[in-house]
């Protein structure tokens, strides 16, 4: 495992196991869907419904990993059409604290576990700035 973004998202993988068919497996197996070869996958047809269980559980990590540096919960909002276009934005309080275009998500994932990281790192880091400028929008109901 290379981080605390991808402990986050093993925690959210194993989360959406409701049967337990994930039960001692190891980590780097839970997160290998989303290490992809963009090359190698078609843009044809709707995006594929395990894509769109990784891209919610990516953007879940992301929230639960800025609640837990901020203390503040912030919750993942997803809209993708059927042609893999759409916008996942992350809301804490009043804020917006991520907001991304989501283009091609047929090939929604990354080269290697540490760019895996890094983007999710990343996410993180930028959403915990946000809300340290207008911690009182990211706090209001």
């Amino acid at each position: 495992m290379t981080g605390l973004f991808c402990e986050e998202l093993v925690r959210q993988v194993r989360a959406h196991d409701v049967y337990g068919l994930w039960d001692g497996k190891p980590d780097a197996a839970l997160l290998a869907p989303f290490i992809v070869d963009k090359k190698t996958v078609p843009l044809i047809g709707d995006p594929d419904p395990a894509v769109l269980t990784r891209i919610s559980q990516f953007y879940g990590a992301v929230a639960l990993a800025i609640e837990k540096r901020s203390g503040i919960m912030a919750a993942p909002v997803l809209q993708i059409s059927g042609e893999g276009f759409g916008r996942a934005v992350l809301i804490a309080g009043r804020l917006v604290v991520v907001s991304r275009t989501l283009r091609d998500v047929h090939r929604f994932g990354f080269a290697s576990l540490e760019k895996l990281e890094s983007a999710g790192a990343t996410l993180v880091d930028g959403g915990l700035s946000w809300i340290e400028k207008f911690k009182q929008a990211a706090t209001a109901d």
